[in-house]
C-alpha cells in the first residue's frame, strides 16, 4: 500500500501513510475544509444549533 499524500509505502505505524508528517497533513486538509463531502445544500442547515431568539425556518 502506498501513501495517499506523497505515494512512498505506508508505514504500519501510520496506516495508510508513511509517516507522522504525512497524517498530520491529512488532518490539516480536513480540518481546514480542503477535503469536502458532498452532501444536499440544505443538510447542513437542519443540523445547525439555532440560537433561542431565531425563528425556525420553515
Amino acid at each position: 500500500m502506498t501513501c495517499p499524500i506523497c505515494r512512498k509505502d505506508s508505514d504500519p505505524k501510520y496506516r495508510p501513510f508513511c509517516s507522522r508528517r504525512c497524517a498530520d497533513i491529512d488532518l490539516g486538509r480536513w480540518l481546514t475544509g480542503a477535503y469536502v463531502i458532498p452532501g444536499d445544500a440544505g443538510e447542513e442547515e437542519d443540523r445547525a444549533p439555532r440560537r433561542p431568539d431565531e425563528e425556525p425556518l420553515h
